[in-house]
C-alpha cells in the first residue's frame, strides 16, 4: 500500500510517500514544495498544485493523507493554510487518489503515543520508526511523513472494520 502524506502550506508544503509493507512502514521520498514570498499568492497556489499534480503521477500513491484544518491563534495563516489545502485536495481529487483526514493530535497520538506531543518528539519517532538517517527538514517533511504513517494507520484500521 502506498500513501502520499502533504503538510499543505504556500511558502512550504511538506510531501512523503511511505509504502506499508507487511507490518513496516517504509519511506519511498520526501521533501518540500517552495515556493518564493515575492510570488502573488494564485501563482504561489499554482505551484503547489502542478508540482503535487507531478509527485501524484511519479508515485503513484492509493491514497492522500491530509491532516484536517485546525484554527489556531493567527487567522492570516490559517487561512493560507486552508487555500494550500483546497489546492491538496483538488489535485488528489483530480487523480482520483483517495482521502484520508485526520486531526493534529490523531498524528501525534499515533507516531508518539501522546496526543499533545511537541514538534521534536514528532520528528525523533518518525525518524526512528522510519529508519531515516537524520531527522527530516524543514519541520514541514517531518509532518507529511507523520501524515503519512497516520493514513495508514487509519487505511488499515477501515479495512480490518470491512472484513
Amino acid at each position: 500500500m502506498r500513501i502520499l502524506g502533504i503538510d499543505p502550506g504556500t511558502a512550504i508544503c511538506g510531501w512523503a510517500i511511505v509504502d506499508k509493507e507487511r507490518h513496516e512502514s517504509l519511506a519511498v521520498d520526501y521533501g518540500a514544495i517552495l515556493t518564493p514570498g515575492d510570488l502573488p499568492a494564485a501563482q504561489r497556489l499554482e505551484r503547489v498544485y502542478d508540482e503535487l499534480l507531478a509527485i501524484i503521477d511519479r508515485y503513484r500513491p492509493e491514497y492522500g493523507a491530509v491532516e484536517k484544518l485546525f484554527f489556531g491563534q493567527n487567522t492570516k495563516t490559517a487561512l493560507a493554510v486552508g487555500q494550500a489545502r483546497g489546492v491538496v485536495l483538488l489535485a488528489l481529487s483530480q487523480r482520483q487518489v483517495s482521502l484520508v483526514e485526520m486531526a493534529p493530535t490523531e498524528v501525534k497520538q499515533t507516531v508518539t503515543g501522546y496526543g499533545r506531543a511537541d514538534k521534536h518528539q514528532v520528528q525523533l519517532m518518525v525518524t526512528r520508526l522510519l529508519h531515516l538517517p537524520k531527522v527530516p527538514k524543514p519541520d514541514d517533511v517531518a509532518d507529511a511523513l507523520a501524515i503519512a504513517m497516520t493514513g495508514l494507520e487509519w487505511v488499515k484500521y477501515r479495512e480490518v472494520l470491512r472484513d
